[in-house]
């Protein structure tokens, strides 16, 4: 079966196309990045940068006076190469980094979803929310879908897997009036930022407005309509649809990609299969940074030193080949323990000095009622590892919804429940932990929180996912909202500010997010799974491409580690 690659102009595109087939991907290309054009040239993003705040990496683009100094030796030395590196786009610019105020409102796309807009508008309206969707992540908001005429007052939110099956759904059996939209307009929120999706006839019936874009198709032929002419606020265009197959598979739902067929952690494992290794964890406190291999039998270990964070430098994972797969593993004190499976039982392995006696720990499966006759699910080998912790004399584990202790004889006992943060992701997320405390009692008020979480002597938590409250190791209570439709997968101090770290559901764009704004951690965003936060220090392992995990600073972004290769 052959793959269907995106071409270099959508590759910033990557995550929002994502949602769909890369077949459609493709067709939908040249709509795609022509309505994006147009709707930038009214509401730029840049608009929301912020505050310039120094330099935060290396981009592609940029102006000549922010060109390295390796760039302008090379043109020196040689212009001909200059020259091509300058026109296919490779030369290495400083990247300019921003202090973001924190963004209010969020982006509202009104659609008409009767019967003047079926076909050709449709794939119009597709191609205008995938835009929008995109816009919205990189404010830091969330893209909301108001169904016009819906009389239960219809809207959408959430990841686009989820939110475009249900916008094609939203079908009406009348045209939307001129009322209808005066309805959803006041149902905003007064912050929020309006685009209507409609038919040139419903918008020559409305007060004069702008974000009002408009579709009508054209260029007939025996397979239907070609192009469409595309109106927003004055200016006309006529685009291209695609062919008449991939739409009408379009408009029928099959060219989406589902949330179970696209999952994270199958495409963190698609990764890892083919670059060597992924999945990058911090499974304890310490600077250890653990990630599986190719194979579900291989775990790399790599040592972060304490070095000068001003430089960034490559540091080589250790390969450990354990006789099974591998379910958990955590650095302890000097040694690094991991426990694999083997037969019907859960082995340790210790690289470092012995731990126990010989054949000590080794417990059956069937005691953690991890499934059927005591299996361990093969899609926990597409996650990352567990994380594995010293319990006085024994080993303490979270599996099957729930703490295990192993005993030096290797009786397993129960450790009680996970807690409630831990079941709302498909993996283990140890930060949303509160057994994992150390120590420190559970604030009063987090006790029956939907969401937990705690880094570095601090504990949040939330009933809604967007607004946190935050209370730190002496005592201090804040308060964090955001509007973006992210999870918050870590809490790191900048100074004494509390910061939390989320990540978006499309194109996992990570951020800090803070009482008074909002920080892009660019060079650690649109990787294949999202990062890992390490639970006390403020550093976040990510891995941006196949094969490559870098390791930064979770308040300004800045790498800090390279590691690509394994021994």
């Amino acid at each position: 079966m052959t793959t269907t690659r995106l071409p270099a102009a959508l590759a910033p595109w990557a995550g929002t196309l994502s949602a769909v087939t890369p077949q459609l991907a493709v067709a939908f290309g040249p709509l795609l990045r022509r309505l994006d054009a147009m709707v930038g040239e009214r509401e730029p993003v840049a608009d929301v940068l912020g505050d310039p705040d120094g330099l935060g990496g290396l981009a592609r683009s940029g102006r000549p006076d922010r060109l390295l100094p390796s760039e302008w030796l090379l043109a020196d030395e040689h212009p001909e190469e200059f020259l091509r590196r300058y026109v296919d786009g490779e030369l290495l610019h400083l990247a300019p980094e921003f202090h973001t105020p924190a963004v209010r409102g969020r982006i509202a796309a009104l659609v008409d979803t009767g019967p003047t807009q079926a076909g050709a508008g449709r794939l119009v309206q597709l191609a205008a929310l995938l835009v929008l969707h995109r816009r919205a992540a990189a404010r830091g908001t969330e893209l909301v879908v108001v169904v016009l005429g819906d009389p239960t007052g219809c809207r959408l939110t959430g990841d686009l897997t989820e939110l475009l099956p249900a916008w094609l759904a939203a079908r009406r059996p009348a045209d939307p009036t001129p009322s209808d939209v005066q309805d959803a307009l006041a149902g905003l929120d007064a912050a929020d930022q309006a685009w209507l999706l409609t038919s040139p006839r419903l918008a020559d019936q409305l007060p004069a407005r702008t974000g009002v874009l408009t579709s009508e198709p054209a260029r007939w032929s025996a397979d239907g309509a070609g192009h469409v002419v595309v109106r927003l606020d004055g200016t006309t265009a006529e685009l291209p649809l695609p062919a008449s197959e991939i739409a009408v598979r379009t408009l029928r739902g099959a060219e989406f990609r589902r949330a179970d067929r696209g999952t994270v952690a199958q495409q963190a494992a698609d990764a890892g299969e083919s670059a060597g290794w992924a999945l990058p964890a911090f499974t304890t406190d310490a600077r250890t940074l653990l990630a599986r291999g190719r194979r579900a039998t291989t775990l790399f270990a790599a040592n972060l030193p304490n070095s000068d964070a001003r430089i960034t430098t490559t540091v080589r994972a250790r390969r450990h080949d354990l006789p099974g797969p591998v379910v958990a593993a955590g650095r302890i004190g000097r040694r690094l323990i991991a426990l694999y499976v083997r037969g019907g039982a859960l082995v340790p392995y210790v690289s470092g000095r012995p731990f126990g006696e010989r054949g000590g720990y080794t417990a059956d499966l069937a005691a953690f009622g991890a499934g059927p006759g005591g299996a361990v699910p093969e899609e926990l080998f597409a996650r990352p590892v567990l994380p594995l912790l010293r319990d006085g004399t024994g080993l303490l584990l979270p599996l099957a919804g729930r703490w295990w202790r192993i005993a030096p004889d290797g009786s397993v006992s129960d450790g009680g429940e996970l807690g409630r943060g831990a079941h709302e992701r498909p993996h283990f997320n140890r930060f949303r932990e509160p057994r994992l405390l150390d120590g420190r009692p559970l604030h009063e008020a987090a006790r029956d929180a939907r969401h937990f979480l705690h880094g570095g002597g601090s504990q949040a938590w939330s009933q809604d996912g967007r607004t946190w409250r935050v209370r730190t190791g002496q005592g201090e209570e804040s308060r964090i909202s955001f509007r973006e439709n992210a999870d918050v997968i870590g809490l790191v101090h900048d100074e004494k500010q509390p910061v939390l770290i989320t990540v978006s559901r499309s194109g996992l764009v990570v951020r800090g997010v803070r009482a008074d704004g909002v920080r892009t951690l660019t060079r650690l965003s649109g990787g294949s799974a999202p990062p890992a936060v390490h639970p006390s220090m403020p550093l976040i392992a990510a891995e941006t491409r196949p094969g490559r995990i870098v390791v930064g600073d979770a308040n300004t972004g800045g790498i800090h580690f390279l590691i690509g290769g394994t021994e």
